[in-house]
């Protein structure tokens, strides 16, 4: 059994796959509490459902991307096996999580994309550091900045976590607090070998709060 916020069929915003379809499975819960969380409606709201009923309303979907999102999805320890019944279906796994829960089981063919949570979070004292070990080179690694101090401090992480050498690391600003061309001014002026992203699907349907 799952307890699931919603399920809904979009444009993926974020990371390497931004722009494609994806099914999304929204999972009801999240330990953590960052200050500039834009689905805070997920921390308590959803309905238990079974697997099976999940697993149905996905393949009715025209899509073989699953985005599995929160809150944070692997706050729920049954979603660890959902997912590799996912992969064993044929799905596309992507899983963004806050970095707050150990990944060791976590299925090796899902994607794991995975916040580090910056001081203007609030949670940078909550990061689970033995992730980083974990980290495959499919993997994704995002910082969400919400000035200029985090992003100093998310390039110091990723030059002695030597994070670029495990996988893919996105920098993301805070949504209508820092303006995307100052932070890619930083990235630029540190020679930062980040890559630079915004939720386009904010872009796309601006106000939306659900279901995109």
């Amino acid at each position: 059994m799952l307890t699931v916020n919603e399920i809904f069929f979009s444009i993926q915003g974020e990371g390497t796959r931004a722009g494609r379809p994806s099914a999304f499975l929204r999972l009801t819960g999240c330990p953590l509490r960052c200050v500039w969380c834009d689905t805070a409606y997920a921390f308590h709201e959803g309905s238990r459902q079974s697997e099976d009923s999940v697993l149905a309303t996905l393949e009715a979907l025209p899509c073989r991307l699953v985005t599995l999102t929160g809150g944070e999805p692997l706050s729920q320890p049954d979603a660890f096996s959902f997912i590799t019944r996912l992969a064993d279906a044929g799905w596309e796994v992507v899983v963004e999580t806050s970095g707050h829960v150990l990944l060791d089981r976590l299925d090796p063919r899902a994607v794991a994309i995975m916040d580090v949570k910056t001081p203007g979070s609030g949670e940078d004292h909550r990061m689970e550091w033995r992730n980083v070990g974990l980290l495959k080179p499919n993997d994704e690694v995002k910082f969400v900045i919400a000035h200029r101090a985090d992003y100093e401090w998310a390039r110091d992480v990723v030059r002695e976590r030597r994070l670029l050498e495990r996988c893919v690391v996105l920098f993301s600003p805070v949504h209508g607090e820092v303006p995307a061309g100052d932070l890619g001014r930083w990235i630029l002026g540190d020679g930062l070998g980040v890559r630079l992203q915004v939720q386009l699907h904010k872009y796309l349907w601006p106000g939306a709060l659900r279901g995109v």
